[in-house]
This record gives structure tokens, C-alpha cells and sequence, in this order.
């Protein structure tokens, strides 16, 4: 156990001395890959430790050499070990921020640590998300050059360079005196001077020694070797107060940062550095809240104190504002400036006056601010100012619609009229009604009157004209407004039969060349045109409800003689010529020596006469099974010459199952199902039959559409339905119905018996049916299917339906009681 212990203690140990070696090497030669997690968690300590952040220690890898490659590596391993939530916890160092424990008056610590709630509630103080937005940082460059005006401490790193006749370089390190200790020239005290009064004074204790600095052929160089950490003291209305180690080149911004601002009574505009006990600067953040400037942020020193005091005095601004919030306001800013630090008025804002609510000493007041006074008004502290919207009305505005060139809105000008409107409107359209307009006028209390006029007087002069009011529309109809659409109609064997708008002096021919011309089989000598009667007699039974003409027009639509002129809504009907028929065609799918599609031939053509054409039945077909499909031609799939397609048949056999559920179940038939079922379009044949006897009654006239189907020899008995096992079973002559329910393991609990039907290969079907106590069951023939319906589940019986029950009963037996007294 021991030797663990010592073997642990020796990994830590070395851990520590590598990532210390991480930390303080040249980091020209690191890289960051073959660096573990452990080791950039010892280099994240280690830079807090000395009071720097992320950022601040990516900036010291910089100055140190590291590649900007390695740099991005850094930063990535940085956040993915942040990530793993592997906490950062340094001993006896200052946390991320450099902040330690702050001292109570009590002499107890503070753990500074713990976020402080600082939830605003009601409207956002100005600037407060400043200090808190991760976005801005406000930290220092690490790698600009040493400033001048940078004041030397203990513990600061000087690199002293001598050029020309003199060649030297010293790194000296100032001792807690002040004093450095350079070599044959002796003991400079250098501490609490810049770096332009140290490079002076150095110069001239170095000039004895090396005397070519007086006349200028040596020269003096003196920057900083590093960069030490200060402790600065944060106190008063902070987010965070206490001791914070920082940077030396940290500013009072930076430390406001770490500290997290102002808190919510906290100053923004008065905020005071501290040094040997005499405020030295005083800070307005709102000069770089809304100009960008950073006024008075100058560089900290060691043990220097900010102070954030209370603020004196705070508004707030709503409405119509760029930016609705709390400001603070010091002495000699007026309601202007206030306006200004909320960005300005929005373009819908009331700009003439501001309501503003003010506290007094027993209640609050309201005053009206007009926009002369903004400059004088001096703010109160708790004052709120509210800029109110411009009224969505118009002090100008009139409105003209309909039959003009351009309608819209006008400006109502001095003495502005209605024929003036009409002018500016640049006219009358050649459409518009000239009987009657009509202005819509705002009455004194807001409600509408109507005032109508002739518009073609008003137009002439002949006519008085209306001066026009504010919110005045004027409204002139058209002439197509006041009356129906017209048009006329073509059907029937026309190219593009349609509707089409009505022209004066339109005629057939044109109505015919606009749908496209004739078809083939069209006939030109009986063209019916219907038209509307406008005076039929309404007592009269047979009173004429259309007026019908047939005329005869070219082929060709040549101009011979006197053309028809049409009326608005006639139809136009267009027939086939006399004995004109299109190829009709029939399909043979299966088991015929030649499948394929047909044409008819004539028109009381055969089943068996097609059967003769197609060459008769194969060796393999099974004409007990072949029937006849009559969807109609647009269903026909002319591309598919011999496939036969059973999806509709599966999907009517469900369909059947499902009607056949017993009538009051809880599931309901659907419509759309008993519709599916009624537009069945199999018709039972009997191909035996029809090649036995041809021309015979069972001999069906083939029609346009039909798909004749011939199967292959069937040898099994399809079983499906409410059975234990569904599947098909070798055909048997002379095996009953039952025998092949059983084969399929017998009827399931929930089997409507009663129900079980036969569908046979050519698409007829029959039931079981019953004779007294006798069930006469179907005869079984080769690839037909025996389907068993579900019997549906009963609805049942609630707690609530039984205790209507009992109560009814109880009723009827009191009823019955009552009767017998």
C-alpha cells in the first residue's frame, strides 16, 4: 500500500512539473496535440493563477512564440475539456476572474464565487448586459509594446538592449524596493517611475560606464520582460465586489468586467478610481455605451480601489423610442438628452408632446411635455416618459375608385372638387356607368351618409359641383360591373369545347375557329344554338324556357352567305355525322392461343366469335373458370397484353367480408364501401356453355371495354376468412364445403357461420342457404375460394344503460301495481 502511495505521489508530482514546463517554456516548440487533458488543465490553472483568462492566455502562448496553427488547436482543447466539466480548482490561487475572498466587516470571508442574483425586474437598465455579454471581454493586448507611461513595480521583468559601439542585453527583475541591480554600473532605483522616466534615469546611470551613450553612437532600449499581476479593490454596487488579481496592464474597464458591472442600483455615470486614498478619475460608461469612446479608462495600479456608488438619479422612457429603458441622469441633462440616450424618436412616434409621470410626496402627477420644453426640462429622479403613436388618420386624404385611369388616394387641396378630383385622376375610363356615382361621406360623429350624382352632368359643367371633404371616396362604377359576364358555350365534337367571352357581331364560324375547329366525325349541316328567353310567360305551362335554331355552316368555315350571328350565353352543341363510329376494342388475357387486343368487328359481334378469332383455347385453359370484366373503354390498359391483374379482386373479396358482417354491429358499414361493392364490374359467364352453343342466350354481345379472361386449369380451393388456418387445397371432385372448412382447421369463436359464400373462378358467387332445419351448401368446383365473414362484437351494455334499464323496469312493475289497486 505504501508503494502505491509513493508511486501516486510521484505521478502527480511529475504531472505538476510537465504542465509547469507547458505553462513556462517557449511555446515555439509545443504542440498541442501530444499534449494530454490533464496537461491543459494544469496550463488553464496555472495562467488563472497569475489572474488571466482564456483569451489571456492564448495571447501570452502568442508572445511566447506559439504558432497561430497551434493556437487555433488550443483554443479548441480549451472548450472540449471546459466541456467534460472537469473543474478548474487551483490551490490557494484565485478563481478563472482572479477574484479571492472579500472581507466582511465582521472579519468573516465571502465567497464571491456564488453568482449573485441580479434579476432585473420591470424595464432594462441602460448598459447592464455590457459587463455581462461574453461577446465583449474588454482584456488587454498582451503584445503591443511596453507604453510609456506603464509605472514600474516590484516583481516587473526589465530587458535593458544596448546597440551600436556597445553590445549588451540585461534581464533584470525589480526587487520589492524598486531597485535593480545592473551590472557595472550598480543599484538604480526604478520602482513607481514610467518607462520613458526609468529609460532616462537608466540612461544617464549607465552613461558613466558606457560613454558612447552621450554621444549617440550607443543606443538605449528598455521594455518589459513580462507582465505582472496588480491587486485591485472593487467595492460599492457591483455584481461581484472584492479583491481581484488582474493584468498590469488592465484598465478600470477590465476589472469592471471581471466584477460583472454595475448592479442593479449601481452607478454607471459616476464611477470612481481610488488611489492613496484620492479619487483620481471618475468614469461615465454612457460615453462608450453610446459613442465608443472609453473616457478617463486608465491603467491600474497595485492596491488601487473602484468604487461604484448609488446612482442619484434614474428615468425610464417607453413607446415610440430606438431604445425603451431605465437611464440615469445626472445634473444639467434634460429631457432631450434623455431622448437622445434612447436612440431618437421611432418614425411612427408623436413628437409634439411627451407625457411624462412624475412622483411627488404624497401621490404621483402627470404632465404634458411639449417639444419646445425638451431642451429646459430638467428629468426627476422616478420619472417615466411615455412618446405616444400618431393617430392612423389622414388630415388630407380623399380616395377615388372605379372607372377612372388611376384611382387611389389624393391629396385634398384647397378647394379641391369633385370634377377636379376626377381630373387629377386624369379622366374617365371609355367603360364607365355615366348615370350615377356616389361619394361616401364621414358624417360630424363618424357615421356614413351616401351623396349620389350624375356623373356625365358633373362631367359637363351642367351640374353643380361638390366641393370634396376629408376622407371623402368617391366610387364610379363600370359599365362590366353592373351587369353578368357575358359569354358564350360550345360542346360536342369540337377540338376545344369550352366557354368563351362574348363580342359584339360574334359569329358561329368564329365561336368554332376559337374551340378549335371541327373533329373528324363532326357533322357541320346540324349545328344547334340554344338561347335565353327573357319574356316567357311565367302562367303558362307551356310556356318556352330556351329558343333553339339549327343551321348549317361550311366545313371548311368559309364566308358563304349571311353569317349567324350570336347572343350572349348561347350554347353551341355540335353532333357526330350519321354513321360515324370510332374503333371499338375488346382485351383476351389468359388462355387463348393468340391474347391480345381486339376490334369489334360489327356491332352484335360474340363472345365465341372472338374466341374463333383469338384461335380458340390453349391445351392448359379452364373455360369453367373465364370471365368477363366490363369496366367500360377508359379503364382499358391497352399496354398490358396477356397479364392478369387481381388486385381489384382482392380488394372487393375484403370489401365483401366486411358487408357481410351481421346489420346493428358497432362497426358500421361504410358508404364508400357498399358504393365500391355496387359498381362491381365482373359479369359472370359461362365459356362452357357459350363454345357449346354459340349465338345462345349465354352468348353475351361483346362491348367497347370488355376484358374476356381465360386461367390456366385450376387444381385448389382457396379457404380465407374467419378459419384457423386460411390457405388452398388440392380440388377434389365430390369434397363438400365443410370437408374444406375443416382441411383449413374449422371456423374461428368469432365465424358468421350463417354467412359463408362461394366466389367461383369466373366471378359469380353463391351462398349457403338453409331449407327448414337443412343447410343446402354450395356445389365446390376447381379454383373457386369459400370465404367466412366475421361475426362483429355486440355493443355492450354499460353500468349506466343497465341502471336505465332497471329503472325502467321498476317503473313499468310500479305502473302495473298502481293498475291492479
Amino acid at each position: 500500500m505504501k508503494q502505491r502511495i509513493n508511486i501516486l505521489i510521484s505521478f502527480i508530482f511529475l504531472s505538476l512539473v510537465i504542465s509547469f514546463t507547458a505553462v513556462a517554456q517557449n511555446y515555439s516548440n509545443v504542440k498541442v496535440d501530444e499534449l494530454s487533458d490533464a496537461q491543459i488543465l494544469q496550463m488553464i490553472q496555472k495562467a488563472e493563477s497569475v489572474g488571466y483568462n482564456d483569451a489571456q492566455l492564448e495571447q501570452m502562448a502568442a508572445a511566447q512564440g506559439m504558432k497561430g496553427d497551434e493556437i487555433q488547436k488550443l483554443r479548441l482543447r480549451i472548450e472540449k475539456v471546459r466541456k467534460q466539466g472537469t473543474a478548474v480548482k487551483p490551490d490557494d490561487k484565485p478563481t478563472n476572474t482572479g477574484r479571492e475572498m472579500s472581507e466582511t466587516t465582521d472579519g468573516g470571508k465571502v465567497d464571491n464565487e456564488k453568482k449573485v442574483s441580479d434579476e432585473e425586474i420591470g424595464p432594462k437598465i441602460f448598459g447592464s448586459e455590457l459587463f455581462r455579454n461574453g461577446n465583449i471581454t474588454f482584456e488587454p493586448n498582451l503584445r503591443i509594446a511596453t507604453p510609456k507611461g506603464y509605472v514600474i513595480g516590484p516583481d516587473d521583468k526589465l530587458l535593458i538592449d544596448l546597440t551600436g559601439d556597445n553590445e549588451a542585453s540585461y534581464n533584470l527583475q525589480v526587487s520589492a524596493d524598486g531597485i535593480i541591480n545592473l551590472q557595472y554600473v550598480g543599484r538604480i532605483s526604478v520602482g513607481g517611475l514610467t518607462i520613458e522616466q526609468a529609460t532616462s534615469k537608466i540612461g544617464a546611470a549607465m552613461s558613466k560606464t558606457y560613454p558612447s551613450l552621450r554621444s549617440g553612437r550607443t543606443s538605449l532600449a528598455i521594455n518589459l520582460g513580462n507582465i505582472r499581476s496588480i491587486k485591485v479593490t472593487l467595492t460599492g454596487q457591483l455584481v461581484k465586489p472584492g479583491t481581484y488579481t488582474l493584468s498590469s496592464l488592465s484598465t478600470v474597464y477590465n476589472a469592471l468586467y471581471a466584477s460583472g458591472g454595475p448592479a442593479q442600483n449601481g452607478s454607471f455615470r459616476k464611477i470612481e478610481v481610488i488611489r492613496n486614498n484620492k479619487v483620481i478619475s471618475t468614469i461615465d460608461i454612457y460615453s462608450f455605451l453610446l459613442k465608443g469612446i472609453q473616457q478617463n479608462n486608465i491603467r491600474l495600479q497595485d492596491q488601487d480601489v473602484i468604487n461604484v456608488p448609488v446612482f442619484n438619479k434614474r428615468v425610464e422612457i417607453t413607446g415610440e423610442v430606438k431604445r425603451s429603458a431605465l437611464f440615469e441622469v445626472v445634473n444639467g441633462e434634460s429631457l432631450k438628452d434623455v431622448i437622445d440616450f434612447a436612440g431618437g424618436f421611432t418614425t411612427q412616434a408623436y413628437t409634439a408632446k411627451v407625457k411624462a409621470f412624475q412622483n411627488t410626496d404624497k401621490d404621483r402627477k402627470i404632465i404634458d411635455i411639449a417639444s419646445a420644453e425638451f431642451s429646459t426640462y430638467q428629468p426627476q429622479n422616478g420619472d417615466k416618459y411615455i412618446v405616444e403613436a400618431i393617430l392612423d388618420r389622414f388630415q388630407n386624404r380623399v380616395e377615388i375608385l372605379g372607372a377612372v385611369f388611376r384611382p387611389g388616394v389624393y391629396e385634398l387641396e384647397k378647394g379641391l372638387t369633385l370634377r377636379g378630383l376626377i381630373n387629377k385622376s386624369d379622366g374617365l375610363t371609355e367603360d364607365a356607368f355615366l348615370n350615377r356615382g356616389y361619394i361616401n361621406r364621414l358624417n360630424p360623429d363618424n357615421t356614413q351618409s351616401l351623396i349620389s350624382f350624375d356623373v356625365a352632368k358633373i362631367i359637363a359643367g351642367t351640374e353643380t359641383d361638390i366641393p370634396l371633404l376629408r376622407e371623402d371616396k368617391i366610387t364610379i362604377s363600370s359599365l362590366f360591373d353592373l351587369r353578368d359576364e357575358y359569354k358564350v358555350s360550345i360542346q360536342g365534337e369540337v377540338r376545344a369545347p369550352g366557354t368563351f367571352e362574348y363580342a359584339d357581331g360574334m359569329t358561329l364560324e368564329s365561336v368554332i375557329q376559337l374551340a378549335g375547329g371541327f373533329k373528324e366525325g363532326a357533322t357541320p349541316s346540324r349545328i344547334e344554338i340554344s338561347r335565353r328567353v327573357k319574356n316567357s310567360e311565367a302562367t303558362v305551362a307551356s310556356a318556352r324556357t330556351a329558343e333553339l335554331f339549327t343551321v348549317s355552316v361550311d366545313q371548311n368555315l368559309k364566308l358563304e352567305g349571311e353569317p349567324f350571328i350570336l347572343k350572349p350565353f348561347d350554347i353551341i352543341s355540335i353532333r357526330n355525322s350519321e354513321g360515324y363510329t370510332i374503333q371499338k376494342q375488346v382485351k383476351l388475357e389468359g388462355e387463348v392461343v393468340y391474347p391480345g387486343t381486339y376490334t369489334i368487328t360489327r356491332k352484335d359481334e360474340k363472345i365465341s366469335e372472338l374466341i374463333q378469332r383469338a384461335g380458340g383455347l390453349t391445351s392448359s385453359a379452364y373455360p369453367d373458370g373465364a370471365s368477363l370484366k366490363r369496366p367500360g373503354a377508359e379503364k382499358v390498359n391497352p399496354r398490358d397484353k396477356n397479364a392478369i391483374n387481381n388486385g381489384d379482386e382482392e380488394d372487393k373479396k375484403f370489401l365483401n367480408l366486411k358487408r357481410a358482417q351481421e346489420a346493428g354491429a358497432k362497426e358500421a358499414v361504410a358508404v364508400e364501401v357498399e358504393q365500391k361493392l355496387i359498381q362491381s364490374d365482373l359479369v359472370g359467364i359461362n365459356l362452357v356453355k357459350i363454345l357449346d352453343s354459340p349465338n345462345s342466350k349465354y352468348d353475351l354481345i361483346v362491348e367497347d371495354g370488355d376484358v374476356i379472361r381465360v386461367p390456366r386449369t385450376l387444381q385448389t380451393v382457396k379457404v380465407t376468412g374467419e378459419v384457423l388456418n386460411p390457405n388452398s387445397i388440392v380440388y377434389l371432385p365430390g369434397k363438400s364445403l365443410r370437408q374444406y372448412i375443416n382441411g383449413a382447421g374449422g371456423f374461428t369463436s368469432n365465424a358468421r357461420k350463417s354467412g359463408v359464400y362461394v366466389k367461383y373462378a369466373n366471378g359469380s358467387a353463391a351462398a349457403v342457404s338453409k331449407f327448414i332445419f337443412f343447410n343446402n351448401n354450395p356445389i365446390i368446383k376447381p379454383g373457386a375460394e369459400i370465404l367466412i365473414p366475421k361475426r362483429a362484437e355486440k355493443e355492450r351494455l354499460t353500468a349506466q344503460s343497465w341502471i336505465g334499464i332497471g329503472t325502467a323496469v321498476a317503473s313499468l312493475g310500479a305502473i302495473i301495481v298502481s293498475l291492479l289497486r
